[in-house]
Protein backbone atom coordinates (compact mmCIF):
# COMPACT_ATOMS: atom_id res chain seq x y z
CA UNK A 1 0.00 0.00 0.00
CA UNK A 2 1.39 3.41 -0.99
CA UNK A 3 2.01 5.74 1.94
CA UNK A 4 0.22 9.13 1.60
CA UNK A 5 2.45 12.13 0.92
CA UNK A 6 3.07 14.13 4.11
CA UNK A 7 1.03 17.32 4.22
CA UNK A 8 4.16 19.51 4.31
CA UNK A 9 5.41 17.99 1.05
CA UNK A 10 2.26 18.69 -0.95
CA UNK A 11 2.08 21.70 -3.30
CA UNK A 12 0.17 24.89 -2.56
CA UNK A 13 -2.65 25.62 -5.01
CA UNK A 14 -2.98 29.13 -6.42
CA UNK A 15 -6.17 30.01 -8.26
CA UNK A 16 -5.42 32.55 -10.98
CA UNK A 17 -2.23 33.44 -12.86
CA UNK A 18 -2.60 37.20 -12.73
CA UNK A 19 -0.11 39.60 -11.12
CA UNK A 20 -0.95 38.59 -7.54
CA UNK A 21 -1.24 34.87 -8.26
CA UNK A 22 2.15 34.75 -9.97
CA UNK A 23 3.64 36.81 -7.14
CA UNK A 24 2.32 34.20 -4.70
CA UNK A 25 3.96 31.46 -6.78
CA UNK A 26 7.26 33.36 -6.78
CA UNK A 27 7.17 33.71 -2.99
CA UNK A 28 6.48 29.99 -2.63
CA UNK A 29 9.50 29.23 -4.81
CA UNK A 30 11.73 31.42 -2.60
CA UNK A 31 10.65 29.28 0.38
CA UNK A 32 11.17 26.02 -1.53
CA UNK A 33 7.46 25.20 -1.55
CA UNK A 34 5.96 23.82 -4.76
CA UNK A 35 3.26 26.03 -6.33
CA UNK A 36 0.46 24.64 -8.48
CA UNK A 37 -1.25 27.46 -10.40
CA UNK A 38 -4.62 27.09 -12.12
CA UNK A 39 -5.51 29.69 -14.75
CA UNK A 40 -8.87 29.73 -16.54
CA UNK A 41 -7.49 31.66 -19.51
CA UNK A 42 -5.15 30.56 -22.26
CA UNK A 43 -2.30 32.76 -21.05
CA UNK A 44 -0.98 34.30 -17.84
CA UNK A 45 -2.80 37.49 -16.99
CA UNK A 46 -5.74 36.58 -19.22
CA UNK A 47 -8.04 39.01 -17.41
CA UNK A 48 -5.46 41.80 -17.76
CA UNK A 49 -5.22 41.04 -21.48
CA UNK A 50 -8.97 41.65 -21.77
CA UNK A 51 -8.32 45.30 -20.90
CA UNK A 52 -4.84 45.36 -22.43
CA UNK A 53 -5.55 48.55 -24.38
CA UNK A 54 -5.94 50.50 -21.12
CA UNK A 55 -2.97 52.25 -19.53
CA UNK A 56 -2.14 51.87 -15.86
CA UNK A 57 -1.77 54.95 -13.66
CA UNK A 58 1.22 53.41 -11.92
CA UNK A 59 4.72 53.27 -13.43
CA UNK A 60 6.67 50.04 -13.73
CA UNK A 61 8.65 50.56 -10.54
CA UNK A 62 5.49 49.90 -8.50
CA UNK A 63 4.12 47.01 -10.55
CA UNK A 64 6.79 44.33 -10.04
CA UNK A 65 6.78 42.06 -7.00
CA UNK A 66 10.16 41.59 -5.30
CA UNK A 67 10.14 37.79 -5.29
CA UNK A 68 9.09 37.85 -8.94
CA UNK A 69 11.93 40.26 -9.71
CA UNK A 70 14.37 37.81 -8.13
CA UNK A 71 13.15 34.95 -10.34
CA UNK A 72 13.28 37.11 -13.45
CA UNK A 73 16.78 38.29 -12.52
CA UNK A 74 18.11 34.80 -13.21
CA UNK A 75 16.93 35.01 -16.84
CA UNK A 76 17.70 37.37 -19.70
CA UNK A 77 14.71 39.55 -18.74
CA UNK A 78 15.30 43.28 -19.03
CA UNK A 79 13.36 45.25 -16.45
CA UNK A 80 11.28 48.03 -18.05
CA UNK A 81 12.04 51.68 -17.35
CA UNK A 82 10.78 52.36 -13.86
CA UNK A 83 8.93 55.61 -14.56
CA UNK A 84 7.14 54.37 -17.68
CA UNK A 85 3.36 53.87 -17.46
CA UNK A 86 2.54 50.51 -19.09
CA UNK A 87 -0.70 49.37 -20.65
CA UNK A 88 -2.33 46.15 -19.55
CA UNK A 89 -0.95 44.46 -22.67
CA UNK A 90 2.57 45.63 -21.81
CA UNK A 91 2.17 44.39 -18.24
CA UNK A 92 1.38 40.95 -19.64
CA UNK A 93 4.01 40.91 -22.39
CA UNK A 94 6.90 42.45 -20.46
CA UNK A 95 6.28 41.06 -16.98
CA UNK A 96 3.65 38.36 -16.50
CA UNK A 97 4.57 36.22 -19.52
CA UNK A 98 8.33 36.27 -18.82
CA UNK A 99 7.61 35.47 -15.17
CA UNK A 100 5.30 32.57 -16.05
CA UNK A 101 7.95 31.10 -18.36
CA UNK A 102 10.84 31.18 -15.89
CA UNK A 103 12.33 27.71 -15.29
CA UNK A 104 10.89 27.71 -11.76
CA UNK A 105 7.29 28.43 -12.83
CA UNK A 106 6.80 27.20 -16.39
CA UNK A 107 5.79 23.69 -15.32
CA UNK A 108 3.75 24.85 -12.34
CA UNK A 109 0.98 26.60 -14.28
CA UNK A 110 -2.05 24.82 -15.74
CA UNK A 111 -3.59 27.04 -18.40
CA UNK A 112 -7.22 26.78 -19.52
CA UNK A 113 -8.00 25.01 -16.26
CA UNK A 114 -10.91 26.28 -14.21
CA UNK A 115 -11.27 25.53 -10.51
CA UNK A 116 -14.84 24.34 -9.99
CA UNK A 117 -14.63 23.31 -6.32
CA UNK A 118 -12.41 23.48 -3.25
CA UNK A 119 -12.91 21.11 -0.33
CA UNK A 120 -11.01 18.95 2.19
CA UNK A 121 -10.02 15.42 1.21
CA UNK A 122 -12.84 13.17 2.40
CA UNK A 123 -14.58 15.95 4.35
CA UNK A 124 -17.37 18.32 3.41
CA UNK A 125 -17.72 21.60 5.30
CA UNK A 126 -19.69 19.97 8.13
CA UNK A 127 -16.94 17.53 9.23
CA UNK A 128 -14.62 18.91 11.93
CA UNK A 129 -12.38 16.20 13.50
CA UNK A 130 -8.86 16.33 12.05
CA UNK A 131 -9.86 18.98 9.55
CA UNK A 132 -6.82 21.21 9.91
CA UNK A 133 -4.46 18.29 9.25
CA UNK A 134 -6.37 17.09 6.20
CA UNK A 135 -5.16 18.07 2.70
CA UNK A 136 -7.32 20.22 0.47
CA UNK A 137 -9.02 18.77 -2.59
CA UNK A 138 -9.11 21.13 -5.57
CA UNK A 139 -11.31 20.00 -8.45
CA UNK A 140 -10.65 21.48 -11.89
CA UNK A 141 -12.16 21.33 -15.35
CA UNK A 142 -10.03 21.60 -18.47
CA UNK A 143 -10.78 23.18 -21.83
CA UNK A 144 -12.07 19.87 -23.21
CA UNK A 145 -14.33 19.29 -20.20
CA UNK A 146 -12.03 16.84 -18.41
CA UNK A 147 -12.35 16.90 -14.61
CA UNK A 148 -9.39 16.29 -12.29
CA UNK A 149 -8.85 16.29 -8.53
CA UNK A 150 -5.66 17.72 -7.01
CA UNK A 151 -4.49 17.19 -3.43
CA UNK A 152 -2.67 20.19 -1.93
CA UNK A 153 -1.53 21.48 1.47
CA UNK A 154 -2.98 25.02 1.18
CA UNK A 155 -5.03 27.15 -1.19
CA UNK A 156 -4.57 30.82 -2.15
CA UNK A 157 -7.50 32.14 -4.18
CA UNK A 158 -6.34 35.05 -6.36
CA UNK A 159 -8.97 34.53 -9.06
CA UNK A 160 -10.01 38.20 -9.09
CA UNK A 161 -13.44 39.49 -10.03
CA UNK A 162 -13.20 40.21 -13.76
CA UNK A 163 -15.61 37.41 -14.74
CA UNK A 164 -18.33 38.56 -12.33
CA UNK A 165 -19.25 42.19 -13.05
CA UNK A 166 -22.02 43.83 -11.09
CA UNK A 167 -25.42 44.04 -12.81
CA UNK A 168 -26.75 47.27 -14.28
CA UNK A 169 -29.95 47.30 -12.27
CA UNK A 170 -30.70 48.71 -8.85
CA UNK A 171 -30.59 46.95 -5.47
CA UNK A 172 -27.69 44.79 -6.69
CA UNK A 173 -29.97 42.94 -9.11
CA UNK A 174 -30.03 42.77 -12.91
CA UNK A 175 -32.36 45.24 -14.59
CA UNK A 176 -35.47 43.75 -16.13
CA UNK A 177 -34.41 42.41 -19.52
CA UNK A 178 -30.69 42.69 -18.73
CA UNK A 179 -29.86 38.96 -19.03
CA UNK A 180 -31.41 38.82 -22.50
CA UNK A 181 -29.55 41.97 -23.58
CA UNK A 182 -26.27 40.51 -22.36
CA UNK A 183 -26.93 37.24 -24.15
CA UNK A 184 -27.66 39.18 -27.35
CA UNK A 185 -24.28 40.94 -27.05
CA UNK A 186 -25.87 44.36 -26.59
CA UNK A 187 -24.25 44.79 -23.16
CA UNK A 188 -20.49 44.72 -23.70
CA UNK A 189 -17.57 43.82 -21.47
CA UNK A 190 -16.71 46.46 -18.85
CA UNK A 191 -13.77 47.81 -20.90
CA UNK A 192 -14.31 47.24 -24.63
CA UNK A 193 -11.51 48.17 -27.01
CA UNK A 194 -13.45 51.02 -28.61
CA UNK A 195 -10.63 52.18 -30.88
CA UNK A 196 -9.31 48.72 -31.71
CA UNK A 197 -10.83 45.27 -31.97
CA UNK A 198 -14.34 46.42 -30.98
CA UNK A 199 -14.47 49.57 -33.11
CA UNK A 200 -17.20 48.32 -35.45
CA UNK A 201 -19.62 47.97 -32.53
CA UNK A 202 -19.41 51.68 -31.74
CA UNK A 203 -18.45 53.66 -34.85
CA UNK A 204 -21.47 55.60 -36.10
CA UNK A 205 -23.70 54.21 -33.36
CA UNK A 206 -25.15 55.32 -30.05
CA UNK A 207 -23.50 54.00 -26.89
CA UNK A 208 -24.64 54.39 -23.28
CA UNK A 209 -21.92 54.11 -20.63
CA UNK A 210 -23.23 53.32 -17.13
CA UNK A 211 -21.04 54.01 -14.09
CA UNK A 212 -18.75 56.61 -12.58
CA UNK A 213 -15.30 55.07 -12.07
CA UNK A 214 -12.07 54.86 -14.05
CA UNK A 215 -13.54 52.28 -16.43
CA UNK A 216 -16.32 54.69 -17.34
CA UNK A 217 -13.88 57.56 -17.83
CA UNK A 218 -11.57 55.51 -20.06
CA UNK A 219 -14.44 54.26 -22.21
CA UNK A 220 -15.98 57.73 -22.56
CA UNK A 221 -12.65 59.20 -23.62
CA UNK A 222 -12.16 56.46 -26.21
CA UNK A 223 -15.66 57.07 -27.55
CA UNK A 224 -14.88 60.78 -27.70
CA UNK A 225 -11.81 60.06 -29.81
CA UNK A 226 -13.84 57.76 -32.05
CA UNK A 227 -16.43 60.50 -32.47
CA UNK A 228 -13.76 62.80 -33.91
CA UNK A 229 -13.16 60.29 -36.70
CA UNK A 230 -16.80 59.19 -36.98
CA UNK A 231 -18.98 62.27 -36.26
CA UNK A 232 -22.20 60.26 -36.34
CA UNK A 233 -21.07 58.39 -33.22
CA UNK A 234 -23.27 59.32 -30.23
CA UNK A 235 -22.30 59.07 -26.57
CA UNK A 236 -24.55 58.99 -23.53
CA UNK A 237 -23.49 58.58 -19.92
CA UNK A 238 -25.68 57.53 -16.99
CA UNK A 239 -24.60 58.01 -13.38
CA UNK A 240 -26.42 57.59 -10.10
CA UNK A 241 -24.88 60.75 -8.68
CA UNK A 242 -26.36 64.19 -9.12
CA UNK A 243 -23.26 65.87 -10.57
CA UNK A 244 -20.64 64.43 -12.97
CA UNK A 245 -18.08 66.89 -11.55
CA UNK A 246 -17.49 64.45 -8.70
CA UNK A 247 -15.91 62.08 -11.22
CA UNK A 248 -13.46 64.59 -12.69
CA UNK A 249 -11.18 64.69 -9.65
CA UNK A 250 -8.35 67.10 -9.03
CA UNK A 251 -7.23 67.74 -12.59
CA UNK A 252 -3.71 69.19 -12.70
CA UNK A 253 -3.55 69.07 -8.89
CA UNK A 254 -3.72 65.29 -8.85
CA UNK A 255 -0.63 63.60 -7.45
CA UNK A 256 -0.72 61.30 -10.48
CA UNK A 257 -0.60 63.41 -13.66
CA UNK A 258 -2.01 60.61 -15.85
CA UNK A 259 -5.00 60.25 -13.57
CA UNK A 260 -5.55 63.99 -13.30
CA UNK A 261 -5.48 64.33 -17.09
CA UNK A 262 -8.16 61.64 -17.35
CA UNK A 263 -10.64 63.73 -15.36
CA UNK A 264 -9.73 66.96 -17.13
CA UNK A 265 -10.28 65.46 -20.57
CA UNK A 266 -13.60 63.96 -19.52
CA UNK A 267 -14.79 67.30 -18.18
CA UNK A 268 -13.96 68.92 -21.52
CA UNK A 269 -15.99 66.37 -23.49
CA UNK A 270 -19.01 66.87 -21.27
CA UNK A 271 -18.84 70.65 -21.21
CA UNK A 272 -18.38 70.74 -24.99
CA UNK A 273 -21.63 68.81 -25.39
CA UNK A 274 -20.04 65.72 -26.93
CA UNK A 275 -21.42 63.52 -24.15
CA UNK A 276 -25.07 63.56 -23.11
CA UNK A 277 -25.18 63.06 -19.34
CA UNK A 278 -28.09 61.53 -17.44
CA UNK A 279 -27.61 62.21 -13.72
CA UNK A 280 -29.37 60.64 -10.73
CA UNK A 281 -30.39 57.79 -13.01
CA UNK A 282 -30.95 54.21 -11.90
CA UNK A 283 -31.30 51.63 -14.67
CA UNK A 284 -34.62 49.78 -14.38
CA UNK A 285 -35.18 47.98 -17.70
CA UNK A 286 -33.47 47.04 -20.96
CA UNK A 287 -35.70 46.05 -23.84
CA UNK A 288 -34.52 44.85 -27.24
CA UNK A 289 -36.21 46.69 -30.08
CA UNK A 290 -38.51 44.63 -32.27
CA UNK A 291 -38.31 44.43 -35.19
CA UNK A 292 -34.57 44.97 -34.78
CA UNK A 293 -32.96 47.46 -37.18
CA UNK A 294 -29.96 46.38 -39.20
CA UNK A 295 -26.98 48.64 -39.81
CA UNK A 296 -24.11 48.58 -42.28
CA UNK A 297 -21.84 47.46 -39.45
CA UNK A 298 -23.96 44.39 -38.90
CA UNK A 299 -25.61 45.45 -35.66
CA UNK A 300 -28.97 43.76 -35.74
CA UNK A 301 -30.45 44.88 -32.43
CA UNK A 302 -31.05 48.10 -30.58
CA UNK A 303 -31.97 48.70 -26.98
CA UNK A 304 -34.33 50.95 -25.13
CA UNK A 305 -32.83 51.65 -21.72
CA UNK A 306 -35.28 52.91 -19.13
CA UNK A 307 -34.18 54.46 -15.88
CA UNK A 308 -35.69 56.21 -12.91
CA UNK A 309 -34.73 59.74 -11.88
CA UNK A 310 -36.10 62.22 -9.33
CA UNK A 311 -37.93 63.88 -12.24
CA UNK A 312 -39.51 60.65 -13.41
CA UNK A 313 -38.74 57.85 -15.86
CA UNK A 314 -36.24 58.43 -18.68
CA UNK A 315 -35.81 56.23 -21.76
CA UNK A 316 -32.77 56.24 -24.05
CA UNK A 317 -32.57 54.35 -27.35
CA UNK A 318 -29.05 53.02 -27.90
CA UNK A 319 -27.14 50.41 -29.86
CA UNK A 320 -24.81 49.28 -27.08
CA UNK A 321 -24.51 49.59 -23.30
CA UNK A 322 -21.11 49.54 -21.61
CA UNK A 323 -21.45 48.44 -17.96
CA UNK A 324 -18.86 50.04 -15.68
CA UNK A 325 -20.68 49.32 -12.44
CA UNK A 326 -17.96 47.40 -10.60
CA UNK A 327 -17.47 43.75 -9.78
CA UNK A 328 -18.22 41.14 -7.15
CA UNK A 329 -16.42 37.94 -6.11
CA UNK A 330 -17.41 34.49 -7.37
CA UNK A 331 -17.88 32.40 -4.24
CA UNK A 332 -19.70 29.50 -5.90
CA UNK A 333 -16.75 27.08 -5.92
CA UNK A 334 -16.01 27.66 -2.22
CA UNK A 335 -19.26 26.09 -0.92
CA UNK A 336 -17.51 23.14 0.79
CA UNK A 337 -14.95 25.08 2.81
CA UNK A 338 -15.39 27.35 5.78
CA UNK A 339 -15.00 30.99 4.88
CA UNK A 340 -15.74 33.97 7.10
CA UNK A 341 -16.87 36.96 5.03
CA UNK A 342 -18.01 40.45 5.90
CA UNK A 343 -21.78 40.64 5.36
CA UNK A 344 -21.50 43.94 3.49
CA UNK A 345 -18.58 43.79 1.06
CA UNK A 346 -17.93 40.00 1.05
CA UNK A 347 -14.29 40.43 2.05
CA UNK A 348 -12.68 38.51 4.95
CA UNK A 349 -14.50 39.59 8.08
CA UNK A 350 -11.58 41.40 9.69
CA UNK A 351 -10.81 43.30 6.49
CA UNK A 352 -14.36 44.24 5.50
CA UNK A 353 -14.84 47.27 7.78
CA UNK A 354 -11.45 48.65 6.73
CA UNK A 355 -12.27 48.71 3.02
CA UNK A 356 -16.00 49.46 2.95
CA UNK A 357 -16.23 52.10 0.17
CA UNK A 358 -18.92 53.88 2.12
CA UNK A 359 -16.17 55.04 4.47
CA UNK A 360 -12.75 54.29 3.03
CA UNK A 361 -10.47 54.70 0.05
CA UNK A 362 -7.26 52.68 -0.23
CA UNK A 363 -5.34 55.43 1.53
CA UNK A 364 -7.43 54.87 4.65
CA UNK A 365 -6.94 51.09 4.76
CA UNK A 366 -4.63 49.86 7.51
CA UNK A 367 -1.78 47.51 6.56
CA UNK A 368 -2.86 43.88 6.62
CA UNK A 369 -1.50 40.41 5.99
CA UNK A 370 -2.17 36.76 6.68
CA UNK A 371 -3.75 37.25 10.11
CA UNK A 372 -6.43 39.58 8.79
CA UNK A 373 -6.99 37.47 5.68
CA UNK A 374 -7.30 34.14 7.50
CA UNK A 375 -10.52 32.10 7.49
CA UNK A 376 -11.81 29.38 9.81
CA UNK A 377 -10.44 26.98 7.18
CA UNK A 378 -6.77 26.66 8.15
CA UNK A 379 -4.36 27.52 5.30
CA UNK A 380 -7.06 28.82 2.99
CA UNK A 381 -6.74 32.46 1.90
CA UNK A 382 -8.38 34.84 -0.54
CA UNK A 383 -5.91 37.45 -1.81
CA UNK A 384 -5.70 40.11 -4.48
CA UNK A 385 -8.72 41.92 -5.87
CA UNK A 386 -11.06 39.16 -4.73
CA UNK A 387 -10.01 39.72 -1.11
CA UNK A 388 -11.65 43.13 -1.29
CA UNK A 389 -14.99 41.58 -2.23
CA UNK A 390 -17.20 44.29 -3.69
CA UNK A 391 -14.96 47.18 -2.66
CA UNK A 392 -13.36 48.87 -5.70
CA UNK A 393 -10.31 50.36 -4.01
CA UNK A 394 -7.65 47.66 -4.41
CA UNK A 395 -3.97 48.27 -5.15
CA UNK A 396 -1.69 45.83 -6.96
CA UNK A 397 1.03 46.55 -4.40
CA UNK A 398 -1.41 45.59 -1.65
CA UNK A 399 -1.85 42.18 -3.26
CA UNK A 400 1.89 41.62 -3.47
CA UNK A 401 2.28 42.25 0.25
CA UNK A 402 -0.76 40.11 1.03
CA UNK A 403 0.70 37.04 -0.64
CA UNK A 404 4.18 37.61 0.80
CA UNK A 405 2.64 37.50 4.27
CA UNK A 406 0.36 34.56 3.42
CA UNK A 407 3.19 32.44 2.05
CA UNK A 408 5.26 33.17 5.16
CA UNK A 409 2.35 31.99 7.32
CA UNK A 410 1.93 28.81 5.28
CA UNK A 411 5.66 28.16 5.65
CA UNK A 412 5.36 28.51 9.43
CA UNK A 413 7.30 31.77 9.61
CA UNK A 414 4.79 33.73 11.66
CA UNK A 415 7.22 36.52 12.46
CA UNK A 416 7.68 37.29 8.76
CA UNK A 417 3.94 36.94 8.18
CA UNK A 418 3.23 39.53 10.86
CA UNK A 419 5.89 41.99 9.68
CA UNK A 420 3.60 43.59 7.11
CA UNK A 421 4.99 46.51 5.14
CA UNK A 422 2.40 48.07 2.88
CA UNK A 423 3.04 50.89 0.44
CA UNK A 424 0.01 53.15 0.29
CA UNK A 425 -1.12 55.78 -2.23
CA UNK A 426 -0.36 59.38 -1.51
CA UNK A 427 -3.83 60.62 -2.38
CA UNK A 428 -5.80 57.58 -1.29
CA UNK A 429 -7.72 57.43 -4.57
CA UNK A 430 -7.09 54.13 -6.25
CA UNK A 431 -10.07 52.63 -7.98
CA UNK A 432 -9.45 49.41 -9.78
CA UNK A 433 -12.90 48.97 -11.19
CA UNK A 434 -11.43 46.81 -13.95
CA UNK A 435 -11.61 43.79 -11.72
CA UNK A 436 -7.88 43.67 -11.25
CA UNK A 437 -5.56 46.28 -9.82
CA UNK A 438 -3.87 49.43 -11.03
CA UNK A 439 -2.68 52.67 -9.52
CA UNK A 440 0.43 53.99 -7.94
CA UNK A 441 1.51 53.99 -4.32
CA UNK A 442 3.41 56.79 -2.64
CA UNK A 443 6.79 56.50 -0.99
CA UNK A 444 5.20 56.33 2.46
CA UNK A 445 5.17 52.89 4.08
CA UNK A 446 3.40 51.35 7.00
CA UNK A 447 3.95 48.14 8.91
CA UNK A 448 2.18 45.47 10.91
CA UNK A 449 -1.32 44.09 11.09
CA UNK A 450 -3.83 46.03 13.20
CA UNK A 451 -2.70 45.66 16.78
CA UNK A 452 0.94 45.17 15.75
CA UNK A 453 1.95 48.81 15.79
CA UNK A 454 5.70 48.65 15.53
CA UNK A 455 5.99 50.61 12.31
CA UNK A 456 8.28 53.62 12.09
CA UNK A 457 6.01 55.21 9.48
CA UNK A 458 2.21 55.27 9.85
CA UNK A 459 -0.23 54.39 7.13
CA UNK A 460 -1.46 57.42 5.26
CA UNK A 461 -4.78 58.13 6.91
CA UNK A 462 -5.02 54.65 8.42
CA UNK A 463 -7.37 54.63 11.36
CA UNK A 464 -5.53 52.47 13.88
CA UNK A 465 -3.22 52.85 16.85
CA UNK A 466 -0.43 53.47 14.35
CA UNK A 467 -1.88 56.56 12.69
CA UNK A 468 -4.12 59.57 12.84
CA UNK A 469 -7.77 59.31 11.73
CA UNK A 470 -8.28 59.31 7.99
CA UNK A 471 -9.08 62.54 6.21
CA UNK A 472 -11.33 62.94 3.17
CA UNK A 473 -9.53 62.66 -0.14
CA UNK A 474 -10.31 65.17 -2.87
CA UNK A 475 -7.75 64.51 -5.62
CA UNK A 476 -8.21 62.12 -8.51
CA UNK A 477 -11.32 60.14 -9.35
CA UNK A 478 -12.71 59.17 -5.93
CA UNK A 479 -13.94 55.65 -5.32
CA UNK A 480 -14.79 55.79 -1.65
CA UNK A 481 -13.73 58.62 0.63
CA UNK A 482 -13.83 58.73 4.39
CA UNK A 483 -17.49 59.66 4.89
CA UNK A 484 -17.66 60.17 1.11
CA UNK A 485 -20.33 57.85 -0.26
CA UNK A 486 -21.93 57.68 3.16
CA UNK A 487 -22.46 61.44 3.05
CA UNK A 488 -24.02 61.38 -0.40
CA UNK A 489 -27.68 60.49 -0.82
CA UNK A 490 -28.25 58.24 -3.84
CA UNK A 491 -31.02 55.92 -4.92
CA UNK A 492 -30.08 52.24 -5.07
Amino acid sequence: MTEPTPLSELPVAIIGAGPVGLAAAAHLITREIEPLVFETGAMPGAAVSAWGHIGLFSPWKYNIDEAARTLLGSTDWVEPEGDYLPTGAELVAQYLTPLATTPQLRNAIRMQTRVIAVSRLGKDRTRTPGRGDTPFLVRTQGAQGQVEDHVVRAVIDTSGTWETPNPLGHAGLPAIGEPAAREAGLVTSPLPDVLGRDRAQFAGHHTLVVGAGHSAANTLLALGELREAEPSTRISWAIRGSDPASVYGGGDQDGLPARGALGARLRHLVEAGHIEVHTSMTIAELSIASPAPTSAAGITNALTVTGTTPAGAVSVDVDRVVPTTGFRPDLSFLREIRVDLDPIVEAPTGLGPLIDPEYHSCGTVAPHGARLLAHPETDFYIAGMKSYGRAPTFLMATGYEQVRSIVAAIAGDQAAADAVELVLPETGVCSSDIGSSCDTPSLATASADPGECSAPAPAVGAESCCAAPAQPVTLGIPTGLEHGRSATVTTD
